[in-house]
């Protein structure tokens, strides 16, 4: 790992989407101004599903997520995650449907981003991973092949390590993405869904190479549990081992993850559900990056769907704390770069 100058104002990238990213952008508001988010775009699940499937636009969900993450307008971050509860509406957020009608306007996803950025008055910027459609496959041992983000996440067949995962079609990644990565001081791999959003983000083509290219630290932090179907049984490094997999090589200078107890209540809780808290294995010789510890558990509580929210999935009730994981992180570049 390069050496990297100091910095008073870190410029700092973080890849995902979804509540890791959530998390994770609200947090680092606080201490830098030069935020990149970059976000998977293969989600095709409740909201953003109707709304690429009936419009043809590009999924919007996690890149309103963002948005309202970095949002210094309290009322405008309310408005774009109200959500209707009735009529043909029922289930959409406000923030999607204003994101599709920009992109309708303006033909370019990419510039709706930024006007939604510009009235959001959001810190730092939001960037679409790619600019294109795309559509996530994977297939099974078997030689079935299953296409969509939400049909794979469903599936009562277990992903393996090692699975094969491709993006249809062939597509380019964002060119703001890109400079985001060569330009940061640090990348942060947010928690987030391996396979649903982790990896296609990283699969788009050159994703891994800008990665691999450059100087900034790059630290991932790990899922809080396992998830059943998908990443059951898998440890810290299984995690990772995947993600630099479906980047096309290694990348990872640091993973970062929770050492503070679950408490036995939420663990039985989750394990009803077959989500295990993820395992630290004993033996870490074999692995190029370091492995940071810090308790980083957010306050548990429990989150019920909101009323009209039938398009959208089921919270989860173990949380990171976001100001806890951004200081462990500057803490590993203060003490790795």
């Amino acid at each position: 790992m390069a050496q990297r100058e100091r910095q008073r104002d870190l410029k700092i990238a973080v890849i995902g989407g979804g509540t890791g990213s959530f998390m994770l952008l609200q947090a680092l508001k606080k201490y830098t101004s030069d935020i990149a988010a970059l976000v998977n775009m293969v989600d095709d699940g409740g909201s953003t599903g109707v709304l690429r499937d009936e419009l043809g636009v590009l999924p919007p969900g996690d890149v309103r997520q963002c948005l309202v993450a970095l949002s210094e307008a309290p009322e405008m971050r309310d408005l774009f995650t109200y959500r209707f509860d009735e009529g043909s509406l029922g289930g959409h957020s406000f923030g999607n449907l204003f994101l599709t009608a920009l992109q309708k306007m303006t033909g370019s996803f990419g510039q709706g981003v930024e006007l939604a950025g510009e009235v959001l008055n959001i810190t730092g910027t939001v960037e679409p991973i790619t600019l294109e459609n795309i559509t996530l496959l994977t297939e099974f041992a078997d030689g079935k092949v299953l296409r969509g983000e939400n049909l794979i996440s469903q599936t009562p067949v277990g992903i393996k390590k090692g699975q094969k995962f491709w993006l249809e079609p062939a597509v380019q990644a964002n060119p703001r993405a890109l400079a985001a990565i060569n330009q940061a001081d640090i990348v942060v791999i947010a928690p987030g869904s391996l396979y649903g959003s982790l990896g296609p983000a990283l699969m788009v083509p050159g994703v891994g190479r800008a990665l691999k290219n450059t100087r900034a630290l790059i630290v991932y932090v790990c899922n809080l549990v396992t998830k059943p179907g998908q990443t059951s049984g898998y440890s810290v490094v299984d995690f990772a081992s995947e993600l630099e997999r479906l980047a096309g090589g290694p990348f990872l200078d640091a993973v970062l993850v929770n050492t503070q107890p679950i408490t036995k209540r939420l663990v039985k809780s989750y394990s009803g559900q077959q989500e295990l808290p993820v395992a630290l294995p004993a033996n870490l010789k074999d692995i190029h990056y370091k492995v940071v510890g810090a308790p980083l558990l957010g306050k548990a509580k429990s989150v019920s769907l909101q009323k009209g929210d039938s398009l959208a999935h089921q919270r989860s009730l173990i949380r990171h704390d976001g100001d806890l994981v951004v200081k462990a992180v500057l803490n590993i570049y203060n003490s790795l770069g």
